[in-house]
């Protein structure tokens, strides 16, 4: 059973899932003119001050594997473990129907990350299967963009409509 931001107590401290994809731990000596010289432990580093600053927790997480970035995200919901995702899904931006569907059966709040920006770069980039089931897309702003996103999704969460 998914859950809604609208069945999140607000008593109870929020919780973000926050997961990277492939090559994302190569940051700081990947392609530096593209995608700058913070490492992904710096973004993460910055982006736990930040989560500390709005009063919400977040769990950073990152693999090069699809299939690993499916069970985290499959998990998510259980329990009552999260209440918004943030995905940074790299190349599987543009390849992954699964990771799409993944986002999709969890039913949580969803926002695509990018440190470029997809559309001034390769064509091929130019297309996301991920930002359909995504409720917003940050991009272009190197780690920042992760910060801006952990904002936005907070935002989403705690603005939602409450049931009951």
């Amino acid at each position: 059973m998914s859950r809604r931001p609208g069945n999140v107590s607000p008593l109870r401290t929020l919780r973000i899932l926050c997961l990277s994809g492939p090559n994302l731990q190569l940051l700081g000596t990947r392609e530096p003119a593209v995608y700058g010289r913070e490492t992904l432990a710096d973004i993460h580093e910055r982006l736990h001050g930040r989560a500390e600053e709005l009063r919400v927790t977040i769990e950073a997480r990152q693999t090069n594997h699809e299939g690993m970035l499916l069970d985290w995200i499959g998990e998510s919901i259980s329990v009552g473990r999260f209440d918004g995702l943030l995905i940074n899904p790299g190349a599987y931006t543009h390849t992954s129907v699964a990771i799409y569907d993944a986002i999709k059966a969890v039913g949580l709040p969803c926002v695509e990350v990018h440190l470029s920006n997809p559309d001034a770069r390769e064509a091929f980039r130019r297309h996301s299967y991920v930002a359909p089931a995504c409720v917003g897309r940050i991009a272009g702003f190197g780690g920042t963009s992760y910060l801006l996103a952990l904002e936005g999704i907070v935002a989403h969460v705690r603005n939602a409509p409450r049931s009951g």
